[in-house]
């Protein structure tokens, strides 16, 4: 899936859109692997 969505900005010229999938995905990550990771305190304090 993020294979397409790379050829998609890619084929579009939709480079704009890059930064807010990345940003997305690191919330995703945080949101996933939060609470039951041991250094969520330091990830935290991070932002």
């Amino acid at each position: 899936m993020l294979s397409k969505l790379f050829r998609y900005f890619k084929t579009r010229k939709k480079y704009w859109l890059l930064p807010l999938l990345i940003f997305f995905m690191m919330i995703s990550a945080l949101i996933i692997a939060g609470p039951s990771n041991p250094y969520s305190p330091f990830i935290y304090s991070l932002f």
